[in-house]
């Protein structure tokens, strides 16, 4: 239990996983137009064909109602390195070439669909998640996050401040550099660095990934537009034992045990 009397735990079972989808489904499709094959649109649920093979992480609100599906309000997928050989692969190898982050021998953890109901925003939701996250790489050693996260719209040459920005500033270095796939590849380098207007770049940016770049994390050398999602996607790169010390900072302050 949080201090805003929130609940924060990984799904237990199939009504829990249901729960999260209707809120990735009022999220992703509702408020941002996204489709895809696997989507129920009858019963207003995201599914994915990954969604087995992750464990998912839930921020719950018990005033809510658990048989409406409506008490999920926040949720992050999560494939731990145990996983993957039964997944067969990342998700994200959709869009990028992951062969640097396979091949580093390090311990890798796959994130994504992370979402937070409308009614959420704001306040304490993306950090009690983040807070969460924290626990669960801690404790299962990881040491590399990676996964895509998503400029709403395709319209490239509307996002070239925060794309040329996120190209001249927070580009992975060559041993965490992934690439995306050549099908629907964009560069974003679309403006010279002098071009770039550092405060219109950073407005442009969501909240998500400016979340991950003040804990050190990086992106892809490239973006990858997803028309069926209606977004354009970076992949996000994080060394975790630079993380995890940034987070602990954060939290301990967060929480008024400093000074």
């Amino acid at each position: 239990m949080t201090p805003d009397a929130l609940i924060l735990r990984l799904a237990r079972d199939a009504r829990d996983l249901r729960a999260a989808q209707r809120l990735r489904y009022e999220v992703f499709i509702e408020e941002l137009g996204a489709d895809g094959p696997l989507v129920d649109h009858d019963q207003r649920l995201e599914i994915d064909a990954f969604d087995p093979f992750f464990d998912h992480l839930l921020l719950i609100d018990p005033k809510r109602d658990p048989d409406t599906l409506s008490d999920v309000v926040g949720v992050y997928r999560l494939l731990p390195p145990e996983r993957f050989a039964a997944a067969g692969r990342y998700y994200s190898e959709t869009e990028f070439d992951l062969t640097t982050l396979k091949s580093s021998g390090r311990r890798l953890l796959e994130l994504g669909r992370s979402c937070v109901h409308r009614d959420m925003r704001g306040g304490s939701a993306m950090f009690l998640l983040w807070n969460g996250l924290a626990e669960y790489v801690l404790e299962r050693e990881i040491e590399v996050l990676f996964g895509a996260a998503s400029f709403h719209g395709t319209d490239v040459a509307a996002l070239a401040q925060p794309l040329a920005f996120l190209h001249h500033h927070h580009r992975a270095p060559q041993a965490l550099r992934v690439a995306p796939k050549p099908a629907h590849a964009q560069a974003m380098g679309l403006l010279r660095e002098d071009q770039v207007i550092r405060a219109k770049a950073m407005a442009g940016i969501p909240a998500l990934i400016k979340a991950y770049l003040r804990l050190g994390g990086f992106v892809s050398d490239g973006a990858w537009v997803d028309h069926a999602f209606n977004t354009v996607d970076v992949c996000l790169v994080m060394d975790t034992a630079q993380m995890s010390g940034k987070h602990r900072d954060f939290y301990t302050r967060k929480q008024g045990r400093e000074g």
